[in-house]
């Protein structure tokens, strides 16, 4: 297939003239970006397809509800560009492109024409990883870091190897199965992975991958074609509703990764996002659902953990009991919260962490006398 950009939806053949129109409304708040290739992958005859769902936008984006910035990234951004939340870890935003626009997502300020958020001072950026040596690894992120030119991003790895502290980078991308041809059709990219991934300082490849029917022969290939060279690969994705909020597609996608070598990592609680509501379904469902698909497979395709990336870090949901809802902190912002335990009254409506009000309980097992109790503070203070 000859790869051919698409972005317009004037351009996009399955869509009727007067959905063109309804949608044009949309497009000139929030970008639209895809490919003749993954569009191919839509059943234009299912209205509710998932392929659909995820490139094509919808009226329900202009729905007022949301942040433009839900995990106030803003906060933990050191040098324009890069970001700094957890101690080992540095992020940087590399592009404001992506093989495609996902409807969903959660940085789609990045694509407004006044956002500067991914367009990174990188002299600044490793400047501030040279003088931090708590950070022993780097995601790159974006947009996509694959859309760049191979050059480029050789040439921004060759920075970052050079640092002695820096253990190893992941690269965040959704281009294996928004445009496979790009990794096979572009043989110094090969090059580039086997460069960097050796045996002492491996190169890991952070897919987003949300639904099976992305799994195409082609995608395979490049998936196939990234680890052959050295990659070390998994995949997060959030729960959303109307393409993966199902137990059955769960658990296939938690298989065919599997399967092919590519562990299952994150699980995502879909980010209140501006425009997002749509795709979001109750944690509480959500958490069900989760733990009804891991239960269905074996363990290499049982590693994923339910994630709320909340400004205060990576929230795992841990529990559920017929009152009460458990939290820990996988990664927290700050020190006093590493691996913090929470326990509320359940919300079966909460769509984010902020809707849990009644705290029960919270401690930190790694800071003796940090255990807090909703029930303590009311009989101390009457």
């Amino acid at each position: 297939m000859k790869l051919e950009y698409v972005r317009s939806l004037t351009d996009v053949k399955g869509l009727s003239e007067e959905e063109k129109r309804e949608l044009e409304k949309v497009t000139e708040k929030y970008t639209f970006y895809s490919n003749n290739y993954y569009l191919s992958l839509i059943n234009w005859e299912d209205p509710d397809d998932p392929i659909r769902k995820i490139i094509i936008p919808s009226t329900t984006e202009l729905h007022g509800e949301g942040a433009l910035d839900p995990s106030n990234e803003s906060k933990f951004t050191p040098a324009r560009g890069l970001e700094h939340k957890y101690g080992p870890t540095a992020l940087i935003l590399m592009s404001r492109a992506c093989g495609g626009v996902c409807r969903f997502c959660f940085r789609k300020r990045i694509f407004m024409a006044d956002n500067q958020d991914a367009i990174p001072d990188l002299s600044a950026a490793m400047n501030y990883l040279r003088d931090h040596k708590e950070i022993n690894n780097v995601l790159l992120s974006g947009g996509d870091p694959l859309v760049l030119p191979t050059t480029y991003l050789k040439r921004i790895l060759a920075q970052i190897y050079r640092m002695e502290h820096i253990k190893f980078v992941r690269i965040g991308t959704k281009i294996p199965v928004y445009n496979p041809y790009r990794i096979l059709e572009d043989p110094s990219l090969s090059d580039l992975v086997s460069r960097f991934s050796k045996s002492e300082r491996k190169l890991y490849i952070i897919t987003d991958i949300n639904h099976p029917r992305e799994l195409t022969p082609q995608a395979l290939s490049a998936l196939n074609q990234l680890m052959k060279n050295g990659a070390i690969l998994a995949n997060q994705t959030p729960i959303l509703k109307g393409i993966n909020d199902s137990k059955d597609i769960l658990i296939e996608l938690f298989n065919k990764l599997t399967a092919v070598g590519i562990p299952p990592y994150y699980v995502f609680q879909c980010r209140p996002t501006v425009g997002n509501a749509d795709f979001a379904i109750p944690i509480e469902k959500g958490y069900r659902m989760f733990e009804e698909a891991k239960a269905a497979v074996s363990g290499l395709a049982k590693r994923a953990r339910f994630i709320i990336s909340h400004t205060s870090g990576k929230v795992e949901v841990a529990a559920l009991t017929d009152e009460y809802i458990i939290f820990k902190y996988h990664n927290a912002a700050h020190q006093e919260n590493d691996s913090r335990v929470m326990i509320f009254r359940r919300n079966p409506e909460a769509l984010w962490l902020d809707d849990y009000v009644e705290e029960v309980v919270s401690f930190s097992p790694l800071m003796e006398g940090s255990e807090t109790s909703l029930y303590q503070h009311v009989d101390d203070t009457g």
